[in-house]
């Protein structure tokens, strides 16, 4: 499932071979981090005052807003990660563009966050806990079926990020579909009726009307399923025990590594600080539309 470039090997990659990775359901490891990371002293800086102010899960980026969230406004470091993290994101879908161009040609780019707590213990409830292993779903508003990128660097100078995964959406779904109840809510197209169109007209309309995060409330029948199937894995202690199929993946200080986390179950076992980006690859750029989670439930139908 992890399938791991350094410096050489990235070098001499084919245009096409990350994107289909990942289409494949692979975790695509990068070390050394293949990006300009922050200056070391503004990393020391985020990991020492971060966790001291965080309101929110996390604090992250909106570009929608061009704002950051989970910071008191009067946050003293609040400028400091405006500039680290509005950076950051640029820099990653710059490195996106280059090494996986078709795939990322249409890319929508979302937020880019840090992740300042350490993830073992953070007694969240299941839906919000990163350790419950589970499937991504409906990031940043309604997806329609295209699917959830994430860029994640473990920027903690010291100890390793712990994650674990029992499998890809196409074995999970076969295997759990049923019993998830996936079945009863799936429609003959997963597309949107002339109410979720509305729904997603009035949103837009609140957006240009100065709520720029507002299409971040839409949704769709293909992203209410796959959060169904999401609150599953979480809810089921019988699901998270299962050991067939279960691995476990180290990613050492300063590593990078992407995944569709819509396509790939995933936790974060164990790890404090680390910068995640997270962006939208429409569905018409794949090259291997039949195994996206979309077509999949579409099939299914």
């Amino acid at each position: 499932m992890l399938k791991e470039y350094d410096s050489a090997r990235l070098a001499t990659v084919a245009p096409d071979e990350i994107g289909d990775a990942l289409e494949q359901g692979k975790i695509v490891k990068f070390f050394p981090c293949p990006i300009q990371l922050p200056s070391a002293d503004n990393l020391h800086t985020l990991r020492t005052e971060l966790p001291k102010q965080l309101k929110l899960k996390n604090v992250s980026y909106h570009p929608e807003a061009d704002k950051v969230t989970g910071l008191d406004e009067n946050s003293p470091i609040g400028e400091l990660a405006h500039e680290v993290l509005s950076s950051h994101r640029n820099r990653v879908t710059e490195f996106l563009q280059v090494v996986m161009p078709t795939l990322s040609r249409n890319i929508k780019v979302g937020t880019c966050s840090f992740r300042p707590i350490e993830e073992k213990g953070r007694n969240l409830k299941p839906h919000a806990s990163n350790e419950l292993v589970h499937i991504d779903a409906g990031a940043y508003g309604a997806t329609n079926g295209d699917q959830i990128l994430r860029f994640f660097v473990n920027v903690n100078p010291a100890v390793d990020r712990i994650w674990a995964s029992k499998g890809d959406f196409p074995a999970l779904f076969e295997e759990f579909g049923r019993e998830a109840g996936l079945y009863d809510s799936l429609s003959p197209s997963l597309q949107r009726g002339m109410l979720g169109k509305l729904r997603t007209s009035l949103l837009n309309g609140l957006a240009g009307a100065g709520l720029p995060m507002a299409p971040m409330l839409d949704s769709s029948p293909y992203d209410r399923v796959m959060r169904k199937f999401h609150n599953y894995m979480k809810d089921t202690p019988e699901f998270q025990q299962i050991t067939a199929g279960h691995q476990t993946f180290r990613f050492q200080p300063f590593s990078a590594w992407m995944v569709l986390t819509d396509m790939v179950s995933h936790a974060s076992v164990s790890g404090q600080h680390a910068l995640v980006y997270t962006g939208l690859l429409k569905l018409e750029d794949c090259r291997l539309p039949e195994l996206a989670p979309f077509n999949i439930l579409r099939a299914a139908s």
